[in-house]
């Protein structure tokens, strides 16, 4: 059934390229009825997210609880990252040491479609529509609060003549009760400037909103993050424990395994159950059929990653490195009225479903 792998490129003059990047190959005199194709080994996408945050101190921290009453919670400036989410998925990659030809009987017309791979998706029947993940990282998402260059826009003529911090400090927090003070007029009516409508009541309401938030920001500080998505491919081989995939720097976010500015990200590896061949009704090892497709009957193994002592993500997957190589019958695809049909999991080479 194993069989070095045939010039693909006879392969790819015979078939049809369709949407979903596959190829359908039919079994005919032009290939002498035989079929190649490759089985996968199981790989892993692991998917991380991490947070940035700047946090800087705003010029009047000192003065925050003497004007305002309230805790300042930034007395200093510090940029550090957090681990947000960690998920992992699996997909198949050629295994080049499973490669296999089908040979049908002559005169039959059997098709099967690969993926751009080669990795066997289905025979007699269209593939289903499998997603792959991206390595390419996924697109920063910043949120930015007011920076200490929009504190400009709200200090005022006799603020910058006070001539000392604590008297701006002073004068600020005077200017916010004073916002404070129009808004609620604004919302009750007592206003001396009354609104034309409501869209010009949302506007003046938003702006003192504004105004507000840049003077606070200059008691309380200013917080900026950016989130960042990154992927890691990871192949188990065996069992493993406290294998490090990434790690998580301070200064840096995500980081690879071997930056040693990071804390280590680990992940554990249980092989929770291995391929078996079916088994006839006596409870006997069925015997594998003479030049069968070849298909995989997976293990299962269970995955956990720990970061800092705690689990960020654990799941349980179908490996096909874990399991075992069996066949079918080609025979069951050759019935010119009632061929059969199987489709496979690309993850694992599978079967998705078989019947009639």
């Amino acid at each position: 059934m194993k069989k070095s792998i045939l010039t693909l490129c006879i392969m790819l003059a015979t078939g049809t390229l369709q949407a979903q990047e596959t190829t359908k190959f039919t079994a005919g005199k032009h290939n002498e009825y035989g079929l190649v194709y490759t089985l996968p080994q199981t790989v892993f996408d692991i998917e991380v997210t991490a947070t940035k945050t700047i946090q800087k101190t705003g010029p009047y921290y000192k003065y925050t609880e003497k004007y305002l009453g309230i805790p300042v919670t930034i007395t200093e400036n510090k940029e550090f990252w957090t681990l947000d989410n960690v998920n992992v998925s699996s997909y198949g990659v050629p295994d080049r040491e499973q490669e296999y030809m089908v040979k049908f009987k002559s005169g039959s017309t059997p098709y099967m479609y690969l993926n751009k791979e080669g990795l066997l998706l289905a025979v007699n029947t269209d593939p289903v529509e499998e997603s792959t993940p991206s390595a390419a990282p996924a697109a920063s998402r910043k949120k930015a609060s007011p920076d200490n260059n929009r504190y400009a826009s709200v200090l005022t003529e006799e603020m910058l003549m006070s001539g000392s911090t604590a008297k701006m400090a002073e004068m600020a927090a005077k200017q916010i009760y004073r916002i404070r003070e129009s808004r609620m007029d604004l919302s009750t009516g007592d206003s001396d400037q009354k609104p034309a409508d409501g869209a010009a009541l949302r506007l003046m309401m938003q702006q003192l909103d504004e105004q507000e938030s840049s003077l606070m920001a200059m008691f309380l500080g200013t917080t900026q993050t950016e989130q960042v998505t990154k992927h890691f491919t990871w192949t188990p081989r065996n069992e493993t424990a406290n294998e490090i995939v990434f790690r998580i720097s301070d200064l840096l976010g995500i980081v690879e395994k071997n930056d040693l500015s990071g804390a280590p990200v680990y992940i554990n590896l249980k092989i929770t159950e291995k391929g078996e061949y079916p088994l006839d009704a006596k409870g006997n090892v069925k015997e594998m059929p003479k030049n069968g497709l070849a298909y995989c009957i997976p293990g299962k193994a269970a995955i956990d990653i720990v970061f800092k002592g705690k689990p960020v993500f654990n799941g349980s997957f179908q490996v096909a490195q874990f399991g075992i190589v069996y066949g079918l019958d080609p025979s069951l695809f050759e019935n010119k009225k009632t061929p059969s049909y199987v489709t496979f999991y690309p993850q694992t080479g599978a079967i998705r479903e078989i019947g009639q």
